[in-house]
C-alpha cells in the first residue's frame, strides 16, 4: 500500500510545456461560473466549443469514456460521468467537453481496483473508496484490467527509482522541493477555501491539505497556458485560454508571494533551453547583436540576430513589420528549423547591419532604454549602420541580383539585397517560377525559403522615413472608456459570442497605442497593441454576438480581438477614433462613413501580378473605397458594377475588373481575407433581392433585364406575339436561376435559348423581384391613381413619380418602357400592339393578379408618351430604331444566304465622343478594323476625300491617350475589353500624311536616339523623366541607361508593343510631344513606359518607325517594297492602319 509519502510523491509529479505561447495570448476571460458543491467534488465549468482534446493534458490517455458513479455517504444515485486515465492520475469530468475535472486520483495512491457485481468496480485509496458503474460487464472488465495494469506499472517505476537511487533521503527533498508553494486561497465563486499547491509546472486545487496528502485533489492546471495578475490588494488572477480562475489572499504579502510563485510556475512551464544551447553552440551567438550582453534568449527571425532580453523589448516595440521577436526558450515550438541561425551568427549579420557604427553610438549592457530605443531604431528601421549594397537604388537590378542569389546556399547576400530594397515578391521573369520563393524552393535551398518567407511582408529600413506614410497615422488620437472583449484568437471569430464569453475592460486609445486594463484604476495593462499593427477594423452586425454592439481588429501577429458593448453610441465613438487611428490623414475618407471593415491589403494593379503595393480599402454594402499606393485621393468602386470578379483560391487571391482597371487583392494568408472576400461577394449583387442590389450595367440597369433586352432586341422583335407566348416552364426556371445566380457570367446566344423562354425570364423577374420596379406596394399606388385625372395631367404626374423613384428603379423602368416601344413598333410583324403589351406588362411591372386594369392603362400611357415622360429626343430614339432595323435586315440576309452569323451591336462614335455622334453598328468576330471604318463611313455618308486617312482609335478619357488600331485587329474583341473610361471612335489620323512620307524615306527600318523616359513603378505622385537611349529595330525596343552602355536597361520584343499617341497628364510629362508604350510580353507581365519626345517632328518619326515595324511583322510573306507599295495603295484608298 502506498503510504502518504508516495501519495505526496505522485502529486508533484509535472509535465514538461510542449506549446509556444505568445503574450498576446494571455488575454482575460471572465467565465459564467456554475457553482455544484457536492461532498465528493467542486465543478469548475469551463467547456470547449468542440469535442475535448485530451492531448491538453500533458500524458498520454490511456483509456476514456463514460461511466456512472456514486457520491459518498452511501446514496445509491448513480451520475454518469466523463473518466480519463492517464499514467499519472484517474480523473473524472461532468461531460466529454471540460476541462478542468471534478476529481483527480493520483495513481500511486490507489491501493487496488475490485470487480463488485452488476457491472460495477471500486476504485480504493487509502481513505476513500471510489465506485465505479459500466455499461455492461464487458466495459467494466476493461477499465478494471486497465486499471490494474497502469497501477502496476507504475509501482515498478517507482521501486525500479527507489532501488537506482543511492539516497533515498536526497531523492524525497529533491521531490519535496518540486513544491514551490502551498497553503489554503478563498476562491471567487465558493463558499469554503481551496488548498492549492504549486508543483514544478502545475497548479492543484485540492478540498484540504489532508486531501493533498491522500493523493487526491479536485483538478490541475496546466501553466504553460496560464497568466497571473494581481486585481486588488488580496486578490488577484490566474488566467488559462480557457478560464480565470480569481482567488483571494489573507494579506497583501502573501498575495505577493502567490503572484511571484504562480509567475514563476508559468516561466518554468513555458522554459526549455534545448534551442538556445544549439543557437549558442555558434559563438557569435552567445552576445546580444546590439548591446552584446552575454547569453541572450530572443531572437528577431527576420532580421536574423539574436538579442537579450532588453533589446528584445525595443524590437517588439517596433512592430512585427519591422522586427519579429521570438524566444529562444519560451518559443521552442517556433524553431522547427534554427539552422539559418547557425550558419549566419551575429558577427556575419552585423557585417551588414552594423558596419558604420560610430563608437560613440555603440550599446553596451549597461545602456538604458531611451539609449537602446534609440539606437535599435536608427539601426534596423533607418538603416543608418547598414552596409549598402553596390546596387542600391537600382530596383531592377536589385531584384535580377536576388533571383540569382537565391539559387545558392549564400544568404547573407540575400539578407544585404533585400534590406537594401530587393523586392522578395518581385517576379523572376519565369512564369513556372513567377516568385524568388518557388525560386529557391526548386533549387532545393531550404535556408532561403525560410530567410523569405519571414521577410514577406518585412518594411525595409528607410520605408518610414520621408513623405511615404501609408502605414502611419500622423494625427494624435486619444480616446478612453469601458468595453467588454473576449479572448484574442488566431482565427476569424464565426460563432457567437455570448455575454458570458467577454469580461469588462478599461480600454485606452492613446499616441497610436490601444491598450486595455482590469479596471480605471490599474497601473498594469492587460494588453496592448500599435495601430500601425493592426490590419482591419471590423464592423459586426447589430445583434451578432451578446453585447448588441461589436467589432473586431485584426493583429499583424495573426491574432484577433472582439470587443462590444450593449450602448451603440459607445462603440460608434470607438470605431470612429481607431478608424481615425488606423488610416493615413490622408485616407480619411475611407472611416467617414458607415463602412463594414477598412485596413490595408497588398495588390497589384493591371496584369503585372508580381510587383504588389500596399493600400487602404474600406468596404460597405456593394461600395468599396481605396487609397492606392502613390495617390492622393480616395477612388471609389460600385460592386455592382464590377465587369468582372475572379478567385484564386491557391495564391489566395481576388481580381476584380473595374472600369477597365484590374485590381488584385491579396490574403497572404491572413485571417481577414475570407470576410473581405465574403464583404466583396455580398456586394456584387444578389439575384433575389431588390433592384438596388442586383447586378448592373453602367447605365443603373440590372444585368439581367440588359441581356434578355439586347438578346429579344436582336432576335425576337419579328417573333410573333413575342411575350404572350409561353416558352418551357424548366428551361425558363433554369435560366432565370443562372441569372440571377451570377447575370456577367452568362450568354445569351442565338440556337441555345430560345425568344419565348428569354422573354417569360423578363416576365417573371420583373414580377418576383422584391419590392417591384415601382420601390414596394404603397409607392406604386400613385401611379394607379393617375388614371383617374384628366389626360392633360397624367402626363406631369407621370413624370413626377418617375423623378421620385430610385436611380435603379427609375433606369431600369427606362429601359424596359424604351424596349416596349421599340417592340411596339415592329407590330405589324409581332402582332403586340402598345395594348397588348401593356396587358401583358401592366400585371408583371405592378406584380398585380391583372384583375386591376389600372395597371395595364397605366403601361400604356407610359408607352405611348414616352419620349415626353422620359424626356427622350426624337431624332435619337429614331436613330436607334434605324439601328435596329438595320439589324433585323441584316440578320435576314444572313438567313437567306445560310450563313448565319452571330452578330453584336457596337456603339461606335463618329470623328469625336458627343451627344449624337455615336453609330450603333452591328459587328460579328470576324470583322476587321478596316472594315469597322469603311462601315461607319458609310453609315455617317462621308464621302472620300483626297488626303484624308481614317483610322480607328482606342480612346483611353482618363489617361489622355488614344491608339490606333492595326487594320488587321478584331474590332469586337476590342469593343469587349473597353472600360468604362474607353471608347472607339472613327476619325483622321493627322499625323498619317507626315509619317507615310518619312517612312517612303526610310533606308534602315529601325531607329535610335536619346528620350526622356519614365516607367510605372514606384509612382508617388510627381514622376521623374531621365534620358535614355533608345533603340528601335525589327526584333524589339531597348533602353539603354547610357550611350556607352552593353546591356539594356529594359527590353521589349516589338509583337508585344502596342503604342498610344499621348501621356497622362498627371504624370507631369516634360513636353506635349509624348507616347505610352505598353509591353504585354507575358499573360502576368504588362507594363507601361512613358516615351517624351522634345518636337513634333521628333514623334513622327518614331510613331512611323513603330507603325512601319508592326505592319511588317503582320506582312512577314511580303518582301518589303511589295509592302511598302501595298501599304500607299490601302492608305490613299482612304483607309487606316497600325
Amino acid at each position: 500500500m502506498a503510504d502518504n509519502e508516495n501519495a505526496l510523491r505522485a502529486m508533484q509529479n509535472c509535465f514538461h510545456s510542449q506549446f509556444s505561447v505568445d503574450e498576446a495570448e494571455y488575454e482575460d476571460i471572465e467565465e459564467n461560473r456554475r457553482t455544484s458543491v457536492e461532498e465528493d467534488s467542486i465543478y469548475l465549468g469551463c467547456t470547449l466549443s468542440q469535442s475535448f482534446n485530451p492531448d491538453i493534458h500533458h500524458s498520454p490517455v490511456i483509456k476514456m469514456g463514460w461511466l456512472h458513479k456514486t457520491p459518498p455517504q452511501g446514496t445509491l444515485v448513480f451520475q454518469k460521468r466523463w473518466v480519463m486515465l492517464d499514467a499519472q492520475y484517474l480523473r473524472y469530468f461532468q461531460n466529454e467537453k471540460e476541462v478542468y475535472s471534478k476529481r483527480i486520483i493520483a495513481i500511486l495512491s490507489v491501493t487496488k481496483v475490485l470487480n463488485v457485481g452488476g457491472q460495477k468496480f471500486e476504485v480504493v485509496t487509502r481513505n476513500r473508496t471510489f465506485l465505479f458503474r459500466a455499461e455492461n460487464n464487458t466495459v467494466r472488465e476493461e477499465w478494471v484490467s486497465v486499471l490494474k495494469e497502469t497501477i502496476q506499472q507504475h509501482c515498478n517505476s517507482m521501486e525500479k527509482s527507489l532501488m537506482n537511487s543511492s539516497d533515498t533521503c536526497g531523492q524525497r527533498a529533491s521531490r519535496v522541493s518540486l513544491i514551490s508553494k502551498q497553503g489554503y486561497l478563498e476562491m471567487s465563486g465558493l463558499r469554503s477555501k481551496l488548498y492549492v499547491v504549486i508543483c514544478a509546472d502545475s497548479v492543484f486545487l485540492c478540498r484540504n491539505a489532508e486531501e493533498h496528502s491522500q493523493g487526491v485533489g479536485i483538478t490541475s492546471i496546466e501553466m504553460n497556458l496560464g497568466a497571473v495578475k494581481g486585481t486588488d490588494k488580496r486578490s488577484f488572477n490566474l488566467t488559462t485560454i480557457y478560464r480565470t480562475f480569481s482567488f483571494v489572499a489573507e494579506s497583501e504579502q502573501q498575495r505577493e508571494q502567490w503572484v511571484e510563485a504562480l509567475q514563476a510556475c508559468v516561466s518554468h512551464s513555458l522554459s526549455s533551453n534545448a534551442v538556445a544551447q544549439k543557437i549558442w553552440s555558434e559563438e557569435a551567438n552567445q552576445r546580444c547583436a546590439d548591446c552584446g550582453a552575454p547569453h541572450p534568449d530572443w531572437a528577431s527571425v527576420n532580421l536574423c540576430v539574436v538579442l537579450c532580453k532588453c533589446c528584445a523589448g525595443v524590437h517588439r516595440g517596433l512592430g512585427q513589420s519591422v522586427s519579429k521577436v521570438r524566444s529562444l526558450k519560451m518559443d521552442e515550438n517556433a524553431w522547427t528549423e534554427n539552422q539559418l541561425f547557425l550558419l549566419l551568427g551575429n558577427d556575419k549579420v552585423n557585417l551588414f547591419w552594423a558596419a558604420n557604427i560610430p563608437p560613440s553610438e555603440m550599446l553596451c549592457p549597461s545602456s538604458d532604454s531611451e539609449e537602446r530605443q534609440r539606437f535599435v531604431t536608427a539601426k534596423y528601421c533607418q538603416g543608418k549602420y547598414r552596409c549598402y549594397h553596390a546596387l542600391f537604388g537600382q530596383q531592377e537590378a536589385l531584384n535580377k541580383a536576388l533571383c540569382n542569389t537565391i539559387q545558392t546556399g549564400d544568404v547573407l547576400e540575400t539578407l544585404s539585397l533585400v534590406f537594401c530594397g530587393a523586392d522578395v515578391n518581385c517576379y523572376t521573369g519565369d512564369p513556372e517560377l513567377p516568385s524568388p520563393v518557388s525560386v529557391a524552393q526548386h533549387y532545393g535551398q531550404t535556408l532561403q525559403v525560410e530567410f523569405l518567407t519571414h521577410n514577406h511582408n518585412t518594411e525595409l529600413p528607410g520605408s518610414r522615413a520621408g513623405d511615404h506614410t501609408i502605414l502611419e497615422a500622423a494625427l494624435p488620437i486619444s480616446h478612453t472608456g469601458y468595453l467588454f472583449k473576449t479572448a484574442s484568437s488566431t482565427r476569424a471569430v464565426t460563432e457567437r459570442k455570448s455575454k458570458g464569453d467577454f469580461s469588462r475592460r478599461w480600454c485606452s486609445l492613446n499616441q497610436g497605442n490601444f491598450s486595455y486594463y482590469e479596471s480605471e484604476k490599474s497601473s498594469s495593462q492587460s494588453g496592448q497593441m500599435k495601430m500601425s499593427d493592426v490590419l482591419c477594423l471590423v464592423v459586426n452586425p447589430q445583434g451578432k454576438h451578446g453585447y448588441g454592439h461589436s467589432f473586431e481588429l485584426y493583429h499583424d501577429s495573426g491574432r484577433v480581438y472582439l470587443f462590444g458593448e450593449d450602448s451603440p453610441d459607445t462603440v460608434r465613438e470607438w470605431i470612429k477614433v481607431i478608424g481615425k487611428a488606423l488610416v493615413p490623414p490622408v485616407a480619411e475618407d475611407l472611416v467617414g462613413w458607415s463602412f463594414e471593415r477598412v485596413g490595408r491589403l497588398r495588390y497589384t494593379a493591371g496584369q503585372s501580378f508580381h510587383c504588389p503595393c500596399l493600400g487602404w480599402f474600406s468596404l460597405g454594402g456593394s461600395r468599396l473605397l481605396l487609397l492606392l499606393h502613390g495617390e492622393d485621393q480616395v477612388d471609389n468602386i460600385d460592386l455592382r458594377k464590377l465587369q468582372e470578379l475572379s478567385m484564386e483560391q491557391e495564391a489566395a487571391a481576388v481580381v476584380l475588373v473595374d472600369r477597365g482597371r484590374r485590381l488584385r487583392l491579396e490574403g497572404d494568408r491572413r485571417p481577414d481575407y475570407q470576410g473581405w472576400l465574403s464583404g466583396i461577394q455580398q456586394g456584387l449583387g444578389r439575384g433575389d433581392g431588390p433592384l438596388d442590389q442586383q447586378q448592373l450595367t453602367e447605365t443603373e440597369v440590372p444585368v439581367i433585364v440588359d441581356r434578355c433586352i439586347s438578346y429579344i432586341t436582336q432576335h425576337g422583335l419579328k417573333s410573333e406575339g413575342i411575350y404572350r407566348r409561353c416558352g418551357v416552364n424548366s428551361k425558363i426556371a433554369a435560366l432565370l436561376l443562372s441569372l440571377r445566380h451570377d447575370a456577367r457570367q452568362v450568354r445569351l446566344s442565338e440556337g441555345v435559348c430560345q425568344v419565348d423562354n428569354v422573354a417569360n425570364v423578363l416576365k417573371r423577374f420583373l414580377r418576383e423581384v422584391g419590392e417591384g420596379v415601382f420601390n414596394g406596394h404603397q409607392a406604386s399606388l400613385p401611379w394607379l391613381h393617375t388614371t383617374t385625372v384628366s389626360e392633360r395631367e397624367r402626363v406631369s404626374q407621370y413624370k413626377a413619380l418617375l423623378h421620385s423613384l430610385p436611380p435603379v428603379n427609375r433606369a431600369t423602368l427606362g429601359a424596359v418602357i424604351n424596349h416596349l416601344y421599340c417592340v411596339q413598333c415592329f407590330a405589324d410583324e409581332n402582332q403586340m400592339n402598345m395594348h397588348n403589351l401593356a396587358i401583358v406588362f401592366g400585371p408583371t411591372l405592378f406584380q398585380t393578379d391583372g384583375t386591376d386594369n389600372s395597371a395595364g392603362q397605366v403601361v400604356e400611357e407610359l408607352i405611348q408618351n414616352y419620349q415626353d415622360i422620359f424626356n427622350v429626343n426624337a431624332e435619337q430614339l429614331q436613330r436607334q430604331l434605324d439601328m435596329i432595323s438595320h439589324v433585323i435586315k441584316a440578320q435576314e440576309e444572313h438567313a437567306e444566304e445560310g450563313t448565319p452569323s452571330p452578330l453584336t451591336i457596337c456603339g461606335i462614335y463618329l470623328e469625336r465622343k458627343e451627344e449624337g455622334s455615336e453609330l450603333l453598328v452591328q459587328i460579328s468576330q470576324a470583322v476587321s478594323a478596316e472594315e469597322l471604318v469603311c462601315e461607319v463611313l458609310r453609315r455617317g455618308n462621308i464621302p472620300p476625300q483626297q488626303g484624308d486617312y481614317w483610322s480607328c482609335f482606342l480612346v483611353n478619357d482618363n489617361q489622355e491617350m488614344e491608339r490606333p488600331l492595326h487594320y488587321q485587329e478584331r474590332a469586337l474583341a476590342i469593343y469587349f475589353s473597353l472600360g468604362k473610361d474607353c471608347h472607339l471612335v472613327v476619325k483622321r489620323n493627322c499625323y498619317m500624311e507626315a509619317m507615310l512620307i518619312y517612312i517612303a524615306a526610310m533606308v534602315d527600318v529601325s531607329r535610335n536616339s536619346m528620350i526622356k523616359f519614365s516607367d510605372e513603378k514606384g509612382q508617388r505622385g510627381k514622376r521623374t523623366f531621365s534620358r535614355r537611349l533608345c533603340v528601335l529595330d525589327g526584333t524589339s525596343l531597348r533602353l539603354y541607361k547610357e550611350v556607352k552602355s552593353t546591356q539594356p536597361e529594359r527590353e521589349c520584343q516589338v509583337h508585344a508593343l502596342k503604342v498610344y499617341y499621348g501621356i497622362k497628364k498627371r504624370l507631369q510629362p516634360p513636353s506635349c510631344w509624348g507616347m505610352t508604350v505598353v509591353c504585354e510580353q507575358a499573360e502576368r507581365d504588362k507594363q507601361q513606359w512613358y516615351l517624351c519626345c522634345e518636337s513634333k517632328n521628333e514623334l513622327i518619326k518614331w510613331l512611323a518607325t513603330f507603325m512601319n515595324l508592326q505592319v511588317v511583322s503582320f506582312c512577314v510573306t511580303e518582301t518589303y517594297s511589295t509592302f511598302l507599295s501595298s501599304l500607299f495603295d490601302f492608305f490613299f484608298s482612304f483607309s487606316f492602319f497600325i
